[in-house]
């Protein structure tokens, strides 16, 4: 899955002298905040991070607040789709105009009817896209798809995709 990576990074965490006797514990506290956000120097949405190493001495930064930096080495899942890429998700909901699919649980994707291709003809009773060319090959709710990125949205976390190669489908469908 090439739209997940994992990041090593170095990092200087910063703590309010009321928690020095807690940076244990406050470090994974101020680290998820980060998490599913998309985050420009990771390049992706933060999913996990796993913290290396600790280091024991830190720096008080002067100032009108003294914090203190906290220096430590973390491993960072990150969830980073780019266009072209292949995606794989669950479809939740069909309708006239759009697929609307869930990918690894947390982000949304929509494929337009203008980004499918013309072999899948809606089935406005039954409520499914089906192939033209092989009757068995169905994209209805509940069904595993495999679909081509065309744009990320960072904020939103919303996925834009298109049903147009040939090698997007439902994974369940081998022809």
């Amino acid at each position: 899955m090439e739209e997940l990576k994992v990041s090593e990074a170095s990092l200087i965490v910063y703590i309010h002298p009321s928690k020095s006797n807690q940076v244990s514990k406050d470090v994974p506290r101020e680290l998820s905040s980060l998490l599913f956000t998309y985050s420009d120097i990771f390049d992706g949405v933060v999913l996990a991070f796993d913290i290396n190493s600790l280091y024991k001495c830190a720096k008080i930064l002067p100032g009108v607040c003294p914090y203190f930096g906290v220096n430590l080495k973390v491993n960072m899942l990150l969830f980073s789709p780019k266009p072209n890429m292949l995606l794989e998700g669950k479809v939740e909901k069909i309708t006239h105009d759009s697929i609307h699919v869930v990918v690894l649980g947390f982000s949304a994707a929509i494929i337009a009817e203008k980004d499918i291709r013309a072999e899948f003809v809606m089935k406005h009773d039954k409520g499914v896209y089906a192939s033209k060319s092989h009757k068995r090959h169905v994209i209805k709710k509940e069904t595993m798809i495999r679909f081509m990125v065309k744009s990320f949205d960072e904020e939103t976390l919303q996925v834009y995709g298109s049903l147009i190669p040939d090698n997007t489908r439902s994974i369940h469908f081998v022809g």
